[in-house]
This record gives structure tokens, C-alpha cells and sequence, in this order.
């Protein structure tokens, strides 16, 4: 298998949706999707998920793409799946959200923010954990 190929990146978009739904359903319960939707100006919360669902399959494959060398084996998959997480936690709604949603760059850069997105981080974790479970159990499970 090309180490870019087809496949793999597959199941890093698998490993985005299956973390992308539970993530999901998640944020729905906190009432958050509207706010997601209000990213491209609909604030709405099926536009929320849908637009929470492509980024967590972009996610997903570009885990895939930068992760593809140091999963070999479930266990680390978990372990860079839990850093990504992390990593997508500074990214999304500490950096990313806010921009798009024009409240500027590093507004969410304080303790006092971070400190309100200690929720998001668990899910973010959570996110991260599942992607990188399930791209690593894809990518390494054996066919007879």
C-alpha cells in the first residue's frame, strides 16, 4: 500500500467520522451546533453538525497523512490520536472558531477562556482518541 494511498486515507476519514459522531452528539447536548453553524452564518444545529462532520473528516485524513509512520499498533494510535486531540483543541476553538466567527486572533488565549473550554478539551480528547483507535486498528487489523 502507497503510504499516501487511497486506503490510508481512508481510514483516517473513517477514524474522523467515528469520532466526529460521538464528539457530535456530545456537543449537541451542550446545545453548541448552532454555534458551529454560525461559523459559515448559519446558526442552526443540523447546519452545525454538518459542518462539524466535514471537519472531522478532514481531520480524520489529514491524521492519517501526518500520523501514517508512528502508528504501529493500537496503542500508539491511541497515544497520537490523544495528542491530536490536544493539538485540535489550540486549533479549533482557541484559534480557528473565534477568527471565523470575527472575534480576532488569540482572544481565546488566556487562562480565564482556556479554563471554560476545559469541556471542549475532553471532547477533543475524546475525538482525538477515536480517530486515532480507529485508523490504527483499520490500518493494522489482519485479513484472512
Amino acid at each position: 500500500m502507497n503510504r499516501f494511498g487511497t486506503t490510508n486515507i481512508l481510514y483516517g476519514t473513517y477514524g474522523g467520522i467515528a469520532g466526529g459522531i460521538v464528539f457530535g452528539i456530545m456537543m449537541a447536548m451542550m446545545g453548541m451546533m448552532p454555534m458551529i453553524g454560525q461559523m459559515i452564518g448559519m446558526p442552526h444545529g443540523l447546519i452545525g453538525f454538518i459542518v462539524h462532520m466535514v471537519i472531522s473528516i478532514i481531520t480524520g485524513a489529514l491524521f492519517a497523512v501526518l500520523y501514517v509512520d508512528v502508528v504501529t499498533s493500537i496503542i500508539t494510535g491511541i497515544l497520537w490520536g490523544l495528542l491530536y486531540g490536544i493539538i485540535w483543541w489550540f486549533l479549533g476553538p482557541l484559534t480557528l472558531m473565534p477568527l471565523f466567527l470575527g472575534m480576532g486572533l488569540g482572544v481565546n488565549w488566556t487562562m480565564a477562556a482556556m479554563s471554560s473550554q476545559l469541556p471542549s478539551l475532553v471532547g477533543h480528547i475524546i475525538f482525538g482518541v477515536l480517530v486515532g483507535l480507529t485508523y490504527a486498528w483499520l490500518k493494522l487489523r489482519k485479513t484472512y
